[in-house]
């Protein structure tokens, strides 16, 4: 980054220079002071769950209200905006009813 000698304000490139774009002044660019940075583009590996969904969900101990099971999925979702808090769905692992917790 280089800073105009005259009126301080941040030079820009433009072509083989560095140029102000508030009064117009140029300076040549220092190829020694230069930094290059590099970014090295990694694979990773994505897990996707087939068949079966709900069995790489995990489980909770709550009460199904439709069939009294005390054992159910669960998952977080982001319904509203960023600043409000998540719901909490719940499917139950023996009925497969689906509910959410209010707050």
């Amino acid at each position: 980054m280089q800073f105009c000698p005259k009126c301080k304000s941040m030079m820009l490139p433009s072509g083989g220079e560095y140029k102000c774009k508030k009064c117009g002044c140029t300076s040549e660019i220092d190829k020694s002071s230069e930094m290059t940075f590099k970014a090295e583009i990694q694979e990773r590996e994505v897990v996707v769950l087939e068949g079966d969904i709900e069995e790489g969900l995990p489980k909770t101990d709550v009460m199904c209200p439709e069939c009294r099971n005390r054992e159910a999925y669960w998952w977080l979702r982001q319904l509203r905006s960023a600043d409000e808090s998540e719901t909490r769905f719940f499917k139950c692992t023996k009925c497969a009813f689906t509910w959410r917790e209010y707050d």
